[in-house]
């Protein structure tokens, strides 16, 4: 009778470990099994919501199989239950398991924008205007109105945001964009301001920046930075106009077709320097860092002019007659490729 007994618990354990072991399989199954997308997807959990309810949705949406053993993946699985609030991408190459730990971690989805250096600001709000996934709360603010809330003490933006790539989520704001622009461009100003060169003809950062701003309109070489800071900045030393054509067209503004004519240039605007000395008062363009650096750490030259090579460079020089010749040079190569 014992022995019967025991033959019988011993059955019983074995067909209890079986029923155990299955059970594990399935959940292993149900957990690592690729989910049924065709193409990235994002998906966006709600701060308080459940796991059973992701699960739900994630099987409603015929991403995933169910399985009568998924309720117990909570207590085999517990590390993929802690969910995060947020938006997140699964891609078709995702199990259910990697897709939890990408909730888990807060691995939210990210995407980026550029802003190209030379970019104007208005250029900056067309392109914040159309990213998408960007809560867009500026487009009706005013450019005061953004500085503003910017925390900036000036007018316009133009030059205070640093060109470069920026990252974001779902839900952040053009204002966190710009913020971020801002922070980072104060950041880099001050650095190079401090390690500045002696004796530069320049008051302030501010008029640093609205000179890296005019060097990045003239050239997008990062060799000829320095050259063509070290003619403006000999310029404003010997008090000559900058004569630049950037700050004739920023001055235009919508008037400005494609081209610059001779009355153009003779036409008077608070950025015309053909017809005013010194800098702008303001930058004309969204600068990198490589501009900055530029500004305050011009070669050392004697150059007052340059104008186009043809070949995507600059030829410099030292007086005017050198540069004539430059410029019938230049204007020889036009007219042989017309």
């Amino acid at each position: 009778m014992l022995k019967k007994f025991i033959t019988l618990c011993i059955l019983v354990v074995i067909v209890a470990g079986a029923g155990v072991f299955y059970a594990l399989n399935q959940v292993e199954a149900y957990v690592k099994q690729p989910l049924n997308v065709a193409e990235p997807t994002l998906v966006t959990i709600k701060s308080g919501t459940s796991f059973n309810a992701l699960l739900h949705r994630f099987e409603s949406n015929g991403w995933l199989e169910s399985n009568e053993f998924s309720r117990l993946l909570r207590r085999i699985h517990p590390e993929l239950t802690q969910l995060k609030a947020g938006t997140f991408e699964i891609t078709p190459d995702h199990t259910l398991q990697q897709a939890l730990l990408n909730l888990v971690n807060g691995q939210q989805v990210q995407f980026s924008i550029t802003f190209v250096e030379g970019s104007t600001f208005k250029e900056w709000r067309a392109l914040l205007n159309n990213a998408p996934h960007l809560k867009h709360v500026s487009q009706e603010m005013t450019e005061a109105e953004i500085a503003q809330a910017l925390q900036l003490d000036k007018q316009k933006l133009e030059g205070l945001l640093l060109a470069e790539t920026y990252h974001y989520t779902v839900g952040m704001t053009d204002l966190d964009i710009m913020k971020r622009a801002s922070h980072q461009l104060n950041q880099v100003l001050n650095r190079y301001w401090d390690q500045r060169q002696e004796g530069l003809p320049l008051k302030d950062a501010y008029q640093a920046l609205t000179l890296a701003s005019i060097i990045e309109k003239e050239t997008a070489l990062a060799t000829e930075r320095p050259i063509v800071a070290s003619v403006f900045v000999n310029r404003l030393k010997i008090g000559m106009r900058l004569q630049t054509d950037p700050t004739v067209i920023y001055g235009m503004g919508d008037k400005y077709q494609g081209n610059i004519r001779k009355r153009d240039l003779q036409t008077p605007t608070p950025y015309n320097t053909y017809t005013m000395y010194g800098l702008t008062p303001t930058p004309i363009a969204m600068v990198g860092e490589a501009a900055i650096a530029a500004a305050v750490n011009p070669d050392q030259t004697k150059y007052l002019y340059f104008v186009a090579s043809g070949h995507g460079g600059h030829v410099f020089t030292k007086n005017l007659r050198d540069h004539n010749r430059a410029v019938q040079q230049y204007l020889k190569k036009l007219r042989a490729r017309n």
